[in-house]
């Protein structure tokens, strides 16, 4: 079956201006790809739609540049796009092939699962309040978490054999686990010890910051060896809604509106 997602990401909204034009290509084209890592997908190409106030052709060489890196990195093709006059915003629809049998959903989840998240959460957040966003190539970790995210691809295709349910964490663990549970009319409970925090994010960065692009999923089944580390952060049960350490906790995250 054919999948497919789009973004839209709006200047100073999801991205900062006047950050180097490279790295806004580069995390436009992954945040896109990361959705369908999050369904286990083969992906196949994206197309790219750009708006400008004026143009200026270096900025858009270099906006180019950044998705091509990323574009190669993730072994897809950039098929074709639009660029038209309007406020500076960048959409991206990414499409790729996956089994029917083999399709990650969120509505899978099942008690007695348990509940995992691949990488590290809380940098990009983390970045985000710090406040000083590289405009330039020399990223520190918490930098890179937020520019530089990493569309677990690999890791979707290996995990459709085993997860019962997956999504993407993009608007904070809190939120994007109560969106698992909701949909598979499940409780997922979570342990904060086991939640795996970048250096220089704390708990609450990891819990409601987003922009993470780890996955997020169930399995019953053991989970098979990954370039990334992966973490049992917490497990299914009957019920509704997403607990935190026993008690029930606010499905707090990003906010559109």
């Amino acid at each position: 079956v054919l999948v497919s997602s789009i973004d839209a990401l709006v200047a100073d909204v999801h991205f900062p201006a006047d950050a180097a034009a490279e790295l806004i290509g580069y995390r436009a084209l992954m945040v896109a790809l990361s959705d369908l890592a999050a369904m286990g997908a083969d992906a196949s190409h994206v197309l790219d739609s750009l708006t400008l106030v004026q143009v200026d052709v270096s900025w858009v060489r270099a906006i180019a540049e950044g998705m091509r890196e990323a574009a190669l990195s993730a072994g897809v093709f950039i098929a074709g796009g639009n660029v038209s006059r309007g406020p500076l915003a960048i959409h991206v629809s990414a499409h790729g092939f996956v089994d029917a049998s083999l399709l990650m959903k969120r509505d899978g989840a099942k008690p007695g699962d348990s509940v995992y998240v691949t990488g590290q959460l809380g940098g990009a957040a983390a970045a985000l309040e710090r406040g000083r966003l590289a405009r330039g190539d020399d990223l520190d970790t918490l930098n890179s978490a937020y520019f530089r995210p990493h569309a677990r691809l690999p890791e979707g295709r290996a995990l459709r054999d085993v997860a019962s349910s997956a999504m993407d964490v993009s608007d904070g663990l809190l939120q994007d686990a109560d969106h698992l549970a909701d949909a598979s009319g499940v409780r997922i409970e979570l342990e904060s010890a086991r939640i795996p925090i970048v250096t220089g994010a704390t708990l609450q960065h990891a819990l409601t910051g987003g922009d993470d692009y780890e996955l997020l999923f169930t399995s019953a089944a053991e989970i098979p060896d990954l370039a990334v580390a992966v973490s049992r952060i917490g497990r299914v049960s009957e019920g509704h809604g997403v607990w935190l350490d026993g008690s029930p906790a606010e499905a707090a995250g990003y906010q559109h509106f």
